[in-house]
């Protein structure tokens, strides 16, 4: 039996997930998040987000567990458990959309708010009035909400850090860790609601040895880099990502 038919993906379909993920990885070790919505904006072309979801879930949790050499010792654990709380009450919000949710609007609705969190985090907009627990409630339910519907949950989280004036290094080692958390909650969920089944297990395995080698140079890129490059690299490519995502979309509908 050929192997891709465990996959359900041709040759060339199964190279193009396979450069996707390895880009994403990159950015994932470079900025703490982002891999997400770049698998979504890439395997759209090809799955329906019903398919997509799950895969991406997995290989979340497991780049988490490959950034941390690189991030544990920056992670601030009191925001990391505080937001935690309104992200889980989010997620199954998020998870029974994606199972009613037309396939093509939800990926619209993903890159929008790609585009809209990224214009606002580009304003370098600073509040610590909503520095308090609240407001880390508050974006953890939105968070958890995205998270289960689209995986790109650490958008307002990041927009949240990057408003309060969290660092760079802070702001990248505490998305990571408590996407790993919450990740491994929205895959129990979508475990349990069906929405995993072994064509999304055959479809993780090869791709596992690529997630390493783009965390590896992800961070080479991320201590060699400057704050303001940083921000700037980040924001534009998912900008850029997204209008490609709108513009596929638009043509399908």
């Amino acid at each position: 039996m050929d192997i891709l038919s465990y996959f359900q993906l041709n040759l060339i379909e199964f190279v193009f997930v396979v450069l996707v993920v390895f880009i994403a990885s990159i950015i994932r070790g470079f900025n703490g998040f982002g891999f997400s919505a770049t698998c979504i904006s890439g395997f759209s072309f090809i799955l329906p987000a019903i398919e997509i979801v799950p895969i991406i879930l997995i290989l979340e949790v497991l780049i988490s567990i490959f950034m941390i050499p690189y991030i544990w010792k920056k992670i601030d654990w009191n925001f990391v458990f505080k937001i935690l709380i309104g992200i889980l009450l989010g997620s199954p919000v998020g998870l029974f959309l994606l199972k009613y949710l037309d396939s093509e609007i939800t990926h619209l609705s993903v890159c929008i708010i790609i585009i809209f969190f990224s214009f606002l985090l580009m304003q370098g907009y600073s509040n610590q009035n909503i520095n308090n627990n609240s407001g880390k409630f508050f974006t953890g339910i939105i968070s958890g909400t995205l998270n289960g519907l689209t995986t790109l949950g650490g958008m307002p989280v990041a927009l949240f850090l990057l408003v309060t004036s969290i660092q760079p290094v802070i702001i990248r080692a505490s998305l990571a860790a408590l996407f790993f958390l919450t990740d491994i909650y929205a895959f129990i969920l979508s475990f349990f609601a069906n929405i995993v089944d072994m064509t999304t297990i055959y479809r993780t395995i090869p791709l596992v040895i690529i997630l390493p080698i783009g965390v590896f140079i992800g961070d080479k890129f991320f201590v060699k880099s400057k704050e303001e490059t940083y921000r700037k690299v980040v924001f534009y490519f998912l900008i850029i990502v997204s209008i490609i995502g709108i513009i596929r979309i638009m043509n399908v509908i």
